[in-house]
Order: structure tokens, then sequence, then C-alpha cells
């Protein structure tokens, strides 16, 4: 699976990139079916209380997948993420079974 990155309204990081293809990459073990994730981290002047976002689109055969999280922390924004593409996931999985 590809991953494309863009960061935006921030500095690019390489240990955060490394953290979210890591968490992408197994999320691509349990689903072989997944083609590639584009993955957007901003951040948001506005928001005090967390303003860290993170988006990420997933490509696979049909509609594309897609979550957003705003969290205080990128890492936290990452998880929840990618805690709700996991759960699309799973409502799509049965249709996508490779017999």
């Amino acid at each position: 699976m590809t991953v494309n990155f863009q960061y935006v309204n921030t500095d690019v990081s390489e240990t955060l990139s490394a953290y979210i293809e890591e968490r992408l990459e197994k999320l691509s073990n349990k689903n072989e079916f997944l083609i590639s994730a584009q993955v957007y981290v901003k951040h948001d002047d506005k928001d005090h209380n967390a303003g860290k976002m993170c988006n990420i689109e997933l490509s696979l055969p049909g509609p594309r997948i897609y979550a957003m999280s705003n969290e205080s922390t990128y890492e936290a924004a990452v998880n929840e993420a990618i805690r709700d593409l996991k759960k699309q996931l799973e409502k799509r999985r049965d249709t996508y079974k490779v017999y």
C-alpha cells in the first residue's frame, strides 16, 4: 500500500510519518484489498484546546473511506482516525472477502 503525506500549517515530521505508516501497515495486513492512503496532517491555530488534526483517506475497490480527527496531540489524532477507519473497514470486510 502506498501512503502519501501532506502537512498543512505544520512542519514535516519524519517520526510522525513513520508512526502513521506503521499503523497503516498493520491495517493493510488485515485488509489485503487496500490500495493507497492519503494522509493530511494539519494544525489549526484557532483551536487552543485541540488543533492537531489528522485526516486519512483510504482508497479501495468501491467508495473511498475517510476519517478525520481533531485532538490535542498528533499521535492521539492519528489513533482516533485509525480507530474510525477500522470500524468502517469491519463493516465492509464481508463484501470484499477473497475466495
